[in-house]
């Protein structure tokens, strides 16, 4: 197979890789939020989005492995994971009729929302009446969002944020909700022939770096002072979010 990239491509999807998997081992943020708008702003998004699907996934089911009893998640929140993959499907329909720009702009904007409330924190409960109501809405969205920007983490993890439950049941719920829309996306970008067997290897080879980034970063994270190691990460997201919506609108 003959590679269609570049090679100063191939070296900024190899960089995101790692310094998504990094990241994510020195200060547990998302790898897809840290690896996409720096692809994005390479490559465009629609070219980005089948090459972060492989490392993802490995990721969200290495940290399953590793929270315990799944079962809680699955009674507690069906409905709202159910739902998720529909989302992500209509989304995709969007984003295939969308120019890549905009879409671009779209995750810049879903991107500098959650670099605010990440690094605001804000603690707030919501109504224990209401999350029975709210889940499947609070699903859907977070699809469609999904399918159309790459962006997994809203509005699903402000949401869970603000319910009473076992660190467990939280982890269990956000990577089950990212492991869902991940394959459904997969399906959605095959579908509109942006996944293809090019993109598909390189994803899968990602799986290798993005293990080696999250190794190095937690091997680090005693040494580092996380939290302004954290603050300075999201800075970094937030100005790849306000290049994207400038390279959309502009």
């Amino acid at each position: 197979m003959t590679l269609s990239y570049t090679g100063g491509e191939l070296a900024v999807i190899v960089f995101a890789m790692l310094f998504a998997g990094f990241v994510k081992g020195a200060t547990g943020l998302g790898y897809s939020t840290s690896c996409l708008p720096i692809l994005a702003l390479s490559l465009g998004l629609k070219a980005s989005l089948p090459l972060v699907l492989a490392p993802s996934l490995a990721s969200n089911v290495t940290v399953m492995l590793g929270a315990g009893p799944m079962a809680p998640a699955i009674r507690r929140f069906w409905p709202m994971l159910v739902v998720a993959p529909v989302g992500v499907l209509a989304g995709a329909a969007l984003l295939g009729r969308v120019d890549g720009d905009m879409a671009g702009a779209a995750l810049g904007c879903a991107l500098v929302a959650w670099c605010a409330f990440a690094y605001a924190t804000p603690h707030w409960r919501l109504r224990p009446e209401l999350e029975r109501p709210l889940a499947p809405g609070v699903g859907l969205v977070t699809g469609v969002i999904n399918g159309l920007t790459g962006s997994q983490v809203l509005p699903i993890t402000p949401f869970l944020m603000s319910l009473e439950m076992p660190r467990g049941t939280f982890l269990h719920t956000l990577n089950l909700s990212f492991t869902l829309s991940t394959l459904a996306m997969g399906a959605a970008l095959t579908r509109l022939g942006i996944m293809t067997v090019e993109t598909a290897t390189i994803s899968l080879c990602g799986i290798v770096l993005s293990v080696a980034g999250v190794r190095s970063g937690a091997a680090l994270r005693r040494r580092l002072p996380e939290k302004t190691f954290r603050a300075g990460v999201l800075a970094v997201l937030s100005l790849a979010g306000a290049a994207l919506i400038v390279r959309g609108l502009g």
